[in-house]
C-alpha cells in the first residue's frame, strides 16, 4: 500500500499523468471542501484526470511531501489512510502556492492484489 504514496508523490514530482492515473479506481471520487460556497463538491476519475493534467500542465514545479500518517485501518481487501501532506504549487518564481492539509484515502485492493485509491476526501486548507 505504500506504493501508492510513493507513485503519487512521483507523478507529482514529473507530473506523470500516466502514474498518476494507475492509482485511481474506475470508480474514484474525489471530494473537497468549498470555503467560499460552504459546502463539499465531489467529482469522478474523468475530471480527476482532467483537474490533474491541468495542473501539470500549468505548474513550473510541483513538492508533494508525505506527512505523519492519522490514521491506518486496514484488512485484506481495504483500506483506509488518513495522511498529512504539503503541497508546494510554483506556477512561476512570483506565484507559488502551498498547501498543508489531510488526505483521507480509501483503498481498495483488486484481484492482482494491487492497490488502488477508491476515495480521496481532501482536508486542506486550500
Amino acid at each position: 500500500m505504500d506504493d501508492v504514496f510513493t507513485n503519487m508523490q512521483y507523478a507529482y514530482t514529473f507530473k506523470d499523468t500516466l502514474i498518476y492515473g494507475d492509482l485511481l479506481a474506475e470508480d474514484f471520487v474525489f471530494t473537497y471542501r468549498d470555503y467560499e460556497l460552504g459546502y463539499d463538491v465531489s467529482w469522478g476519475r474523468t475530471d480527476e484526470m482532467r483537474a490533474t493534467h491541468g495542473l501539470f500542465e500549468n505548474a513550473e514545479r510541483l513538492d508533494l511531501i508525505w506527512n505523519n500518517v492519522v490514521v491506518r485501518a486496514e484488512d485484506s481487501l481495504r483500506a483506509n489512510v488518513v495522511r498529512g501532506y504539503t503541497l508546494t504549487i510554483t506556477f512561476n518564481v512570483a506565484d507559488v502556492s502551498r498547501v498543508d492539509g489531510r488526505a483521507n484515502f480509501t483503498l481498495a485492493r483488486d484481484d492482482e492484489g494491487k492497490w488502488a485509491i477508491e476515495k480521496w476526501i481532501d482536508e486542506s486548507n486550500f
